[in-house]
């Protein structure tokens, strides 16, 4: 055969390769473009998916802002409205005044709660509108749905309103209405409680539970504690006049009172001496520092005086009944702290611990702004000034002193000797009349 008539093998194969190279390549190509659209519906349906404005799929309610806002102001805030100051402080939880200044407050500090057009030029909710509705959820404790027919507001919006809401009150008022006793309170509640028979007390101190509906299921087995519902503690101290001056709040449901006074920043200052001076003179012994009326789960420290479990006299008999009813005042703030927001009654069905954290706390600040702006006048009103800090003397023996400072605080001989010097004393009031 002549060399014309022979193959090239070398062309034909360079051209085979140079066909296959085509085809990978184009398959290459096809499965690139196929993982690009399915990255792309992967990003669309994760912009989808966020609960940001108004989202695909959904059906929009034209609810008609403006007439809510048009209806709660002639029903609640006109000249003359249509439901008296009466209803409002019982829909409200407070007057209407007090009301109006926090709507101001929030509006000069905060952007959400000023009223502004969106991007589609519709005016938004007005400030009496969310905190209406936030209120309205703190003090029912109904859903965040529950107020769109009236407030024109959906269940989103309220949600949002009830959080940001709450921080707004903690960054507010929280310095003024969650403050330890300053040197003028401390002298304030020691004339008060000496006129009461018991001199020397600050307070009366206990622990509260409020149940987490929506706790999280691998959480329950350290929230849920002698009950079978999740629940998250509050330790308070209250005064007569039911103003909390101690807060704590957070720990889970699991830990009785001893363990949470473990955690408690309760006797902080006072450890650190920076706690306001507390002298007082009981059946001739001489005392330094203040104390709490307590229930019988608490440990016998200088600090706590307890009842009698089992009286044995007439003496201890009328001991007894008088811590009793002295420590009433922490009952009666938790009492009135759940009958005036309804949230902290029933259970909390917000999914963060957050957010319950920060309820609670706009739930105690406005307690007590409650208090103070509904004080009778002609009492005296020692509440209305925060008072000077009490600086710290600096020990260069600090850590000493701190340590002291404990030992004095969990001396049980300086409890038995009050325990004793005040059973005396409430005998010498009262039980020498039977």
């Amino acid at each position: 055969m002549s060399s014309g008539d022979d193959f090239d093998l070398s062309d034909s194969s360079s051209s085979d390769d140079s066909d296959l190279d085509e085809l990978l390549q184009d398959d290459d190509l096809e499965a690139t473009m196929l993982l690009l659209a399915v990255k792309d519906l992967e990003d669309r349906a994760k912009l989808l998916n966020r609960r940001r404005g108004s989202v695909f799929g959904r059906n929009h309610i034209q609810r008609n802002r403006l007439l809510g806002h048009e209806q709660l102001m002639e029903d609640y805030f006109a000249e003359v409205p249509t439901y008296p100051a009466h209803l409002f402080r019982r829909r409200y939880r407070m007057r209407r005044s007090l009301f109006v200044r926090i709507i101001k407050d929030c509006e000069l500090h905060s952007n959400y709660f000023k009223q502004r057009r969106n991007a589609a030029g519709v005016m938004g909710f007005s400030a009496f509108q969310k905190i209406s509705a936030a209120m309205r959820v703190i003090a029912y404790g109904i859903h965040a749905d529950y107020t769109d027919e009236y407030l024109r507001i959906g269940e989103d919006t309220t949600t949002q309103s009830v959080r940001r809401f709450a921080r707004m009150i903690i960054k507010l008022y929280g310095p003024t209405y969650l403050r330890a006793p300053n040197e003028d309170d401390t002298k304030q509640l020691m004339e008060i409680n000496e006129k009461r028979g018991w001199p020397g007390m600050l307070g009366s101190i206990d622990c509260m539970h409020w149940t987490w509906k929506n706790c999280p299921k691998a959480w329950h087995g350290q929230y849920c504690g002698k009950s079978k519902d999740a629940t998250i503690v509050l330790e308070a101290v209250a005064s007569q006049d039911l103003w909390i001056w101690h807060y704590f709040f957070g720990l889970p449901g699991t830990l009785n009172d001893i363990n949470v006074l473990q955690r408690s920043p309760l006797f902080a200052k006072l450890a650190n001496g920076e706690a306001p001076t507390c002298n007082y003179k009981v059946m001739n012994n001489e005392y330094t520092m203040g104390y709490y009326l307590a229930d019988g789960i608490y440990p016998d420290w200088a600090t706590f005086v307890k009842s009698v479990k089992d009286p044995q006299d007439r003496i201890e008999a009328e001991f007894a009944k008088a811590q009793e009813a002295a420590r009433k005042d922490i009952e009666r703030a938790f009492g009135v702290l759940q009958a005036r927001f309804a949230i902290v009654r029933g259970p909390a069905r917000f999914w963060d611990k957050k957010t319950l954290v920060n309820i609670m706390t706009c739930c105690v600040i406005l307690h007590n702004m409650i208090i103070e702006d509904e004080r009778d006048l002609s009492l005296p009103c020692f509440y209305d000034n925060v008072g000077t800090r009490v600086e710290p003397q600096r020990n260069p023996d600090r850590i000493e002193a701190f340590l002291e400072a404990h030992r004095q605080i969990e001396n049980s001989t300086t409890h038995a000797q009050l325990v004793y010097d005040l059973k005396m004393h409430h005998w010498q009031r009262h039980g020498r009349r039977l």
